[in-house]
């Protein structure tokens, strides 16, 4: 028959093919890959960063079984999705690693990035002196591959000679980081990309105090993933009869539930409420929980009640609870059931978003920060009433919460440090720091809140607990939580926050971002909305320049990070700006601060005042930003 073949000139079928011809084969098509990559890229069909990565994953031998498919891309001729796949390596920010899935690709979140996370994760906690008797626990949300991602990380943490606890079902992320400081372990990894869109996931590394890796250690452990060859992996079900993974379930839950419910501050447990989970794992936490507490008139929304990586029943398939439209079957289900308050956890249970029925009879969006006034309010004046509160007590937010939590903290005489980076890492960080027997409450604008020392990442089942008693204990006085706002803004001054963002993808977005940080420290906004600014404080570079001359004025102590504060002169009235690139998605973010004082004002004229000049501010920034997006498609 290979006769016959030769005679007519037919290739041969693979299994007539030597293994040394099969190897000059693929050496052959991989040899035309590297030459079309380099084609493409000079062509600027690819970018330098996605040519470099593509040319990594061909020729190391680390990446061989994925070589197959990565050429059939690359003769596809689809420069485009390979740019997507390879135009970075995926980095850890401020929530560790996170983006789309593929099958293969430096850029997204795949088998291969998973483990590499896993590896570098174990590599380095052994580089800092931990036996290979050390302890993991590993856990998931709902998320599409999420059980996937989480095998494969056990599998590699179990190979470094780890003890691995491993959640057999989804769990939250609070449980995640309970879990490490309750099993001892030295390191906890979480598969989740948050409140992302169905097309993501990430990993979330933990340290040994549960909480999110922190400098320097999230640097080592990127260094040890750069440095990943061959990683090597056990099999899961060996590695579970040799109890090297050791699967664990309600055993955990049942102690996460009691650490929350031992932080109950309140008997009172007669509210009328609606909770989601955005078809995530809340209902294992803060329904959960708020069940056991004991609130019966708490009930779940069925159509988001299953665990659903495609998040069908969400509008937009966008589960975060930060957006209005994700309450829109919750608000219909509380109108039929007469209910004053909506609690909605993201997949992961760890942010709680909440509206509240106003006297019109309409539904109300708390933003992250009213909610964790109202969350700082109701644990003080319970916690001053029982009498363990003290002036060595301390809450903590970071730069860009609403300063309106301070104020509450400092009228109880209680200590804020208010001077974090952006990140509930650092929240975790500064409560080891001042004493976690003296920490009272945690809080960031998005969502994330905590209290209580079982944990060090933020909560959605402590929030929905203290939300539901505080709405409670109102409720009795005949009040809600709306009245309670209005009474904290007449004592304390009105505060108004809010947020955009500009969306810049791929690598053609990371330069956009760069370039626009760059416009913001060396060309500033001197007024926006008929307010004058007078400084800026860029935590990048370390010091405080003076507006409009842009002149450095003093220097600026730690933290050090890519962000910048604008602050208006001194008056009745207030404006604030921050500017910093996301650390998660691909976005630059800009936070938006004014506040009035009220006095014998009319807190209803205050407030409109005041969103006049919101409203004013925000205008006058996203057409400054508009100019320098134009100016830097005009340079091209």
């Amino acid at each position: 028959m290979v006769k016959w073949r030769k005679r007519f000139r037919l290739p041969l079928p693979p299994f007539f093919h030597t293994q040394e011809k099969l190897t000059e084969m693929t050496a052959s098509r991989t040899d035309k890959c590297l030459a079309s990559v380099k084609k493409a890229a000079d062509k600027h069909q690819l970018t330098e960063g996605a040519r470099a990565n593509v040319e990594r994953w061909l020729t190391q031998p680390q990446y061989a079984e994925y070589v197959p498919a990565i050429c059939d891309l690359i003769e596809s001729g689809d420069f485009g999705k390979v740019d997507a796949l390879f135009w970075e390596v995926i980095a850890f920010g401020t929530g560790g690693r996170r983006g789309p899935m593929s099958d293969f690709g430096s850029a997204t979140m795949n088998p291969r990035t998973i483990a590499e996370s896993a590896h570098g994760l174990a590599t380095y906690l052994k580089k800092s002196g931990i036996p290979q008797t050390g302890n993991a626990v590993v856990a998931c949300d709902t998320r599409n591959r999420s059980p996937e991602f989480a095998k494969i990380t056990a599998r590699v943490l179990a190979a470094h000679g780890l003890k691995v606890y491993y959640f057999t079902e989804p769990r939250s992320t609070p449980e995640l980081s309970f879990s490490v400081r309750h099993l001892k372990c030295d390191v906890g990894a979480m598969i989740s990309a948050s409140h992302n869109p169905p097309a993501d996931n990430g990993f979330k590394a933990y340290w040994n105090t549960g909480g999110q890796v922190l400098p320097p250690h999230d640097k080592g452990i990127v260094d040890c993933v750069y440095d990943a060859g061959e990683i090597p992996m056990v099999d899961f079900d060996e590695a579970v009869k040799n109890e090297r993974i050791v699967p664990i379930g309600s055993e955990i839950d049942n102690a996460y539930h009691d650490a929350v419910l031992a932080m109950s501050l309140s008997d009172q447990r007669e509210l009328n409420a609606v909770y989601t989970p955005l078809h995530g794992v809340g209902e294992t936490a803060c329904y959960d929980i708020l069940t056991k507490a004991g609130f019966k008139g708490v009930h779940i929304l069925e159509c988001q009640r299953e665990q659903n990586g495609n998040f069908p029943n969400v509008d937009e398939h966008m589960p975060n609870p930060e957006r209005t439209e994700v309450f829109r079957e919750a608000i219909e289900k509380a109108n039929e059931l007469g209910s004053t308050v909506i609690l909605a956890s993201d997949p992961d249970a760890d942010r709680l978003g909440v509206c509240v029925k106003n006297k019109q009879g309409d539904w109300t969006h708390l933003t992250g920060n009213q909610i964790g006034s109202l969350l700082v309010d109701y644990i003080c004046r319970q916690r001053a009433k029982n009498g363990t509160l003290a002036p060595e007590h301390f809450v903590v937010e970071t730069m860009v919460t609403t300063p309106l939590i301070g104020a509450i903290a400092e009228s109880h005489g209680v200590k804020i440090i208010d001077n974090l980076l952006v990140g509930f890492k650092y929240i975790g960080e500064a409560m080891d720091a001042g004493g976690p027997d003296k920490f009272v409450f945690g809080a960031e604008e998005s969502l994330g809140f905590l209290a209580g020392t079982y944990a060090r990442d933020k909560d959605a089942g402590i929030a929905s607990l203290y939300l539901c008693e505080a709405a409670a204990e109102l409720q009795q006085d005949g009040k809600s939580l709306l009245d309670r706002l209005d009474e904290l803004y007449a004592e304390l001054g009105f505060f108004l926050e809010g947020q955009k963002s500009q969306v810049c993808t791929g690598s053609s977005g990371k330069a956009q971002i760069d370039a626009l940080m760059q416009a913001f420290r060396t060309s500033p906004p001197t007024e926006l909305g008929g307010i004058q600014l007078a400084t800026v404080k860029d935590y990048g570079q370390h010091e405080v320049r003076s507006l409009p001359g842009n002149q450095k004025s003093e220097e600026l102590p730690a933290p050090s990070g890519n962000l910048l504060f604008f602050t208006s002169v001194a008056g009745e009235r207030s404006v604030r700006i921050a500017v910093r690139p996301s650390g998660t998605e691909p976005k630059i973010k800009f936070y938006m601060f004014v506040s009035s004082q009220v006095g014998d004002k009319p807190l209803s004229e205050v407030k409109e005042a005041t969103k006049d000049v919101y409203a004013a501010v925000q205008n006058d920034l996203m057409h400054w930003i508009e100019v320098q997006l134009a100016t830097l498609v005009g340079q091209k």
